[in-house]
């Protein structure tokens, strides 16, 4: 029971990515670049790596964009197969989605968004020696307040669910990965709207299910801001995130071997650089994630920033904190800070004006 090669992952990439717009308004969230390769491309890769072979996505938003570059999953060693939410089901309605292409008693489900380092053969181990129908992975953070709260008893299993609140009775949460006994996933309402947080979960305890918490306080984010984007590229790229993609190349920066940076670059904070895009003289750039075929010009400073596909920077321009979208075009000597949001195409000329949001 639970054996690796005896598990399906199943990975919900169903999501519009609103929140990270406009990297998300051409692109699905698990696709974009993060250190280097699509986000999602991490997530398989340490899925790999515990011995799970066989990968059922549960796809809906730009679904074609994952198979056209996933295929079948055989360039990574992988199986994967595709299953597309005509009309967005939610996290238990996406999960239920998928239970006629699962071949194994034993399911590992992953939210496609999160990023953290967790042992998953601890998880399945966890669920083998609970013999539990459900076990969570849980993580402790510093501040639960922002996230669902699941307290455990001594054994480790699960008392309840409770929504955000001001004064938390722990600091567990759920960190959106689950192992079902497959026979449960068919007791999820097929053909709707179904959240496992709300609806699944509390009725799993209701019916007396053994429902069991994995516990650790490994590496863990939603990478579903921009902010925490930038984060958790960066933490990948320096290693403290760990990617089996990165062994042996982790540092201040990472740099496709297609680019082309002049002299006196400076790039630091676990910045990445995606294929052939240019980096003028004199720049620098400080935990910002640039995407393919980006141009910036000398002098340019950059920090805790995206920059999307195509986009050009100007010269001597200051950029903090913003996400810039593809084919954006910045003027020389512009300051643009506090969370901007450059939508694609959008043109800002040369004049050195200071714009600035908090949106």
């Amino acid at each position: 029971m639970a054996h690796p090669s005896e598990t399906d992952a199943v990975i919900l990439v169903g999501g519009r990515g609103t929140r990270l717009r406009p990297l998300t308004v051409n692109t699905p969230k698990p696709m974009l670049s993060t250190a280097g390769y699509p986000f999602l491309q991490h997530l398989l890769a340490r899925i790999k790596a515990a011995g799970i072979t066989h990968v059922v996505m549960g796809t809906s938003y730009r679904a074609e964009v994952f198979e056209e570059y996933f295929g079948d999953g055989s360039e990574l060693g992988l199986e994967i197969e595709y299953v597309v939410e005509e009309e967005a089901l939610g996290t238990g309605g996406g999960i239920r989605n998928v239970h006629d292409r699962l071949r194994h008693d034993t399911v590992m489900v992953f939210n496609g968004d999160v990023l953290c380092n967790t042992d998953l053969v601890g998880i399945l181990d966890t669920h083998r020696s609970k013999e539990a129908d459900l076990t969570m992975h849980l993580v402790r953070v510093p501040d639960p307040r922002a996230f669902g709260c699941v307290p455990t008893d001594d054994e480790g299993r699960v008392l309840e669910f409770l929504e955000k609140t001001e004064d938390p009775p722990t600091d567990q949460i759920n960190a959106g990965c689950y192992v079902f006994r497959r026979e449960l996933i068919a007791e999820i309402p097929s053909g709707r709207v179904v959240s496992v947080e709300r609806e699944t979960f509390p009725q799993f305890l209701t019916d007396g299910k053994r429902v069991f918490g994995h516990v650790d306080a490994a590496y863990w984010r939603d990478m579903g801001r921009p902010d925490d984007f930038v984060r958790g590229s960066s933490d990948l790229v320096r290693g403290i995130a760990h990617s089996p993609l990165l062994e042996g190349r982790t540092g201040e920066a990472l740099v496709d071997e297609s680019a082309g940076v002049a002299g006196g670059v400076i790039l630091v904070g676990g910045t990445s650089v995606g294929r052939g895009t240019e980096i003028g003289a004199g720049s620098r750039l400080d935990d910002t994630v640039v995407f393919d075929g980006v141009t910036i010009e000398p002098g340019a400073v950059i920090e805790d920033s995206i920059i999307a596909a195509g986009a050009t920077i100007g010269a001597n321009a200051r950029i903090t904190g913003c996400v810039i979208g593809e084919g954006a075009h910045i003027g020389a000597r512009c300051e643009l800070q506090g969370g901007l949001r450059v939508w694609p195409g959008v043109n800002i000329p040369d004049n050195g004006v200071r714009f600035s949001s908090d949106a």
